[in-house]
């Protein structure tokens, strides 16, 4: 969701949309306003103590935050903005009073949804609060424009939420493709064997190594464990993949997942794997496109994604994914195309498509092709033109006002 507002903000900006981004101050340091770019400025409000906090203890400073950017549109004369785009279902919130306040059109993307989440948990993964889906619920019913990440996602919101067809549109997320391409043009058409580039000597990486790679939140929806499971039956079926294989997990835990910080590494010496995994940090896009491409195969075993940008991610670096059926990733990644997508969680299934990528003849070289050729379809200046007659077609049509009544009023307090 970062990497989303930020990479639309400043193409908005860079196509003379001035833009604002509200967040909650997590350090006395940090300065009211820092502009990001030329035209996108960011406010620190104060909202709640100066440190990261769960999201659990996030809906009590609703308040604070929006106070903060009621505030900030005082300072201003009235009319100083144009349009509210908020993100996540407590952005909503502060969004869905500055709305009532300002007179303006709220668009709204909820990134993840309660309800979808809370339909295919994760063991040991506790469920979304009934605030949590009371705040959706009344975001859906007083945002002129809700976007969805994707046609699925779009269904979730009618079916699930109740949300208006008409007000509902579908804007696929994108990726940078300066920033996330493959090493060379000859790997990206299938002329070079899996990964021989710098990428690899970077990383620190064997040459010969079968690479598969972990990209996100370490937390039980993430699944990162499903990996893990696949890696030991692996090893159980073909014992000669020891000297070759290396599996990275790049991430930091988040969520439930914080209750058990080291949970993954105690799993892999629980399972006797500890040998062929590489535990990294949460890492800089820079750092994260060269995992990407350093990687033989991505793997996505996630419970729930609204989109699954990582899978897009690695696909435009020439790598291809092994995914959950699940949510967005079933536009993310083209099965049998850019990449095999696995219904269920099962860690034998993981195990086996795993293996025969590696194992079978001009398969990884053909879904690598597949992979490059399918992330174009997700650039990010699609997904602001289609943002751009979104914004258009609510400021046109005018704010529609809340109904007072759609949900308890306790959870605006």
């Amino acid at each position: 969701m970062n990497v989303y507002i930020v990479e639309v903000a400043k193409r908005l900006a860079a196509r003379g949309v001035e833009v604002d981004i509200f967040t909650r101050a997590t350090s006395r340091e940090m300065p009211p306003v820092v502009e990001l770019a030329p035209g996108v400025l960011v406010r620190n409000v104060i909202a709640g103590p100066f440190e990261e906090l769960d999201k659990d203890e996030l809906p009590r400073h609703l308040c604070g935050l929006t106070s903060g950017v009621l505030r900030a549109e005082a300072a201003h004369d009235p009319g100083h903005y144009d349009l509210l785009h908020t993100h996540y279902w407590l952005s909503g919130q502060a969004g869905w009073t500055a709305k009532r306040r300002w007179g303006v059109p709220l668009v709204h993307s909820m990134h993840t949804m309660a309800k979808v989440k809370n339909a295919a948990l994760a063991n040991g993964d506790k469920p979304e609060p009934a605030e949590r889906v009371l705040g959706e619920e009344q975001i859906v019913a007083s945002a002129d424009r809700l976007v969805a990440n994707t046609g699925k996602e779009a269904r979730e919101l009618i079916d699930l939420y109740g949300a208006d067809p008409a007000r509902v549109t579908t804007v696929s997320p994108g990726v940078d493709l300066s920033m996330f391409r493959p090493e060379s043009p000859l790997l990206a058409r299938g002329l070079l064997p899996h990964r021989t580039g710098p990428a690899r000597r970077r990383l620190r990486l064997p040459r010969d190594a079968y690479v598969l790679l972990f990209v996100g939140r370490i937390q039980p929806l993430k699944a990162p464990d499903v990996l893990l499971r696949a890696v030991a039956r692996m090893l159980v079926h073909d014992p000669s993949l020891r000297s070759q294989l290396v599996v990275a997990i790049v991430g930091g835990p988040s969520g439930s997942g914080r209750c058990r910080p080291e949970g993954l590494q105690n799993l892999a010496a629980e399972l006797g794997i500890s040998d062929v995994m590489r535990f990294e940090p949460p890492a800089p896009q820079a750092e994260l496109a060269d995992w990407y491409r350093a990687a033989d195969v991505t793997v996505v075993p996630s419970y729930s994604e609204s989109f699954g940008l990582v899978a897009v991610e690695s696909q435009a670096c020439g790598t291809p994914v092994v995914a959950s059926r699940v949510g967005g990733l079933c536009t993310a990644v083209a099965d049998g195309e850019s990449g095999v997508l696995i219904s269920g969680h099962d860690p034998t299934d993981y195990a086996a498509v795993l293996h025969r990528v590696h194992a079978e003849q001009g398969l990884h070289a053909r879904l690598a092709r597949g992979a490059v050729r399918h992330a174009h379809r997700f650039g990010w200046d699609a997904t602001v033109d289609n943002l751009l007659d979104v914004y258009s077609g609510a400021v046109y049509t005018g704010a529609v006002l809340p109904d007072e009544n759609a949900v308890p009023a306790e959870v605006t307090a």
